[in-house]
């Protein structure tokens, strides 16, 4: 098993081939998913923070959709093309656009988090 912690919500276990975002929707984090999680829009845009070893390589397709993305860095990825791919631990910080996607994607918890995040 693998923990994924998500920096300011907690950590979850999953199997080994499990992607980001998967484990993001098993934990009820707030990870913005528009295309369903088909490398087709950046809203599961993530900073990997620690754990980089672990994940599958970044491949043209999602390089390409990261472009689109705001606020690119060095550990960027998207949470749907990052298949871990090694046992151990993996920590994770959802972007602020990830978040305000899944905001709008889910609303009844619009504010939920874009609050949490602006308080702290």
């Amino acid at each position: 098993m693998v923990t994924v912690r998500f920096k300011g919500y907690g950590e979850v276990e999953v199997p080994v081939g499990t992607t980001i975002l998967e484990a993001a929707a098993k934990a009820h984090f707030p990870e913005g998913s528009a295309c369903g999680g088909v490398c087709a829009c950046s809203t599961c845009h993530v900073y990997v923070t620690a754990g980089a070893s672990l994940l599958s390589e970044q491949d043209d397709d999602e390089a390409d959709i990261l472009d689109k993305a705001f606020d690119v860095r060095g550990g960027s990825r998207l949470g749907c093309q990052t298949k871990i791919e090694r046992d151990g631990i993996v920590e994770v910080e959802l972007t602020r656009e990830s978040v305000e996607a899944y905001e709008n994607e889910h609303p009844a918890e619009r504010g939920k988090y874009t609050k949490h995040a602006a308080n702290g």
